[in-house]
Formats: structure tokens, sequence, C-alpha cells
């Protein structure tokens, strides 16, 4: 951040009185922009013994797999948010049942929630954002396609979860990873 958005001046990058972290400061009108992680909220939408996923036609991770989430929006709730986002991405509509996995990834700012859903009905398809879109069972899961860290662990404690006849909450942090060469 180089300029404050409320007057237009320069900010500076410093801790303000009272405070424990650096933030952006503007000296002219005093505003301390405070930047905070972002939510990403999205569901396991299912159907029968299969679930459903898209493929990407954005960036990141363009043409690879991943379950329908998005960024949350403000003034919606984060149940809110994974239904539009199911909609928006699949022209998919559900029923949002309980939260099922929360990924802190604390080097690039975002949390991810994800709900476990019911499809409503076989109405989907491509959203704006998406390629395609496929009911999957295990078998047809395109692992070593999938987007992101967040849904290949998603999805692997989902499978593990149903085949030991209970689904239980999961809670992680996703590490940066490291490139050997």
């Amino acid at each position: 951040m180089k300029f404050c958005s409320n007057c237009g001046s320069a900010v500076a990058l410093k801790i303000p009185a009272g405070d424990t972290l650096p933030r952006h400061v503007c000296d002219a009108c005093g505003t301390i922009h405070y930047q905070n992680p972002r939510m990403i909220v999205g569901c396991i939408a299912e159907w029968e013994n299969r679930i459903l996923l898209c493929r990407r036609a954005i960036e990141p991770r363009y043409g690879l797999w991943t379950v329908p989430a998005g960024f949350m929006e403000n003034g919606e709730t984060t149940a809110q948010g994974a239904v539009r986002e199911t909609l928006e991405e699949a022209n998919a509509r559900v029923e949002i049942g309980p939260l099922y996995a929360l990924y802190n990834i604390p080097h690039i700012n975002q949390v991810y929630l994800l709900f476990r859903a019911r499809l409503l009905d076989l109405d989907f398809s491509a959203g704006a954002e998406t390629l395609e879109t496929r009911l999957c069972d295990e078998a047809d899961i395109p692992w070593d396609a999938l987007a992101f860290a967040t849904v290949r662990n998603t999805l692997t404690h989902y499978y593990a979860d149903r085949k030991a006849g209970a689904y239980r909450f999961h809670l992680g942090t996703i590490e940066p990873s490291v490139r050997r060469s």
C-alpha cells in the first residue's frame, strides 16, 4: 500500500501507538489501514455418493479441479457465501450442512471454510469462472489435478470419514511448499 484510501496521501509502514504490529498509517489524516486475512468459503456439494467438482477457468490454477468456493463478500454469512459461490461457479443450488473443514493459510493471508452441503437437484453447469462441472465418486476424483492443498486435504478427510461412518470437523494449517532441486 502506497497511498491512503481516505485522503490520497502517502502512507508509511510503522507501529501505531497502542499497537504491536506494523501497519500502513497516513501521516496526513491519521488513518490506520488494517489488512486482515481474506476468507474463502465453499462446500462439498453431495449427491448420493458423489460430489460436485469445478474445473477452474481463471487463475490461479487455471484448468485444475476444485470444490465450488471463493472469497466471502461483505454483508454475508459464511454459509451464505458458500451458497452464493456454489451458484456462481456451478449454477448449482445447495442446502448447506455443517462446517466441515477450516484451513489457515498464513503465508498468503487466507482462511478457508468448507461446509458439507446437499445438492438440491442435478441442474448444474459451468459458471463464468468454471470450464466444466462434474459429479465424481471417490474413484473419479482427479487427485493429481486438484487446484489447492485445502481441497486435497479436505477430500482426503471426507473419504476417510465416510469410510469410518462418521464425519467430523477438521482444522489445519497449510504451510508453503518447499521446492527442492
